[in-house]
C-alpha cells in the first residue's frame, strides 16, 4: 500500500522503512488513518506489537490511546 503524504506530513513517505519505523507508522495510522489504512496496518504488524506501541506511545492522542487499548485488550484486533 502506498503511504499517504497527508498522513506523514513531516517526512517523505517513500523514505519510511516499515520495519525500522514501525512505531512511527503505527502511531500515525492509529491516530489519523482511514479505515483502509488501519486494516492494512493490522496485516503488517502483530496485535501484540500494535498494543506495545500504543501502551508506550507519548504521541497518540489520549482518546485514541484509550480506544486502541480497549480494542487490543485480548489481542483480538
Amino acid at each position: 500500500m502506498k503511504l499517504r503524504q497527508s498522513l506523514f506530513w513531516d517526512v517523505n513517505p517513500k523514505n519510511i522503512d516499515l520495519k525500522k519505523n514501525a512505531q512511527y507508522v503505527i502511531e500515525r495510522v492509529l491516530d489519523f488513518g482511514r479505515d483502509n489504512e488501519v486494516r492494512w496496518l493490522r496485516k503488517q504488524y502483530r496485535p501484540s506489537h500494535i498494543r506495545r506501541v500504543v501502551e508506550k506511545s507519548r504521541c497518540i492522542r489520549p482518546e485514541t490511546k484509550v480506544l486502541w487499548l480497549l480494542l487490543t485488550k485480548n489481542n483480538t484486533i
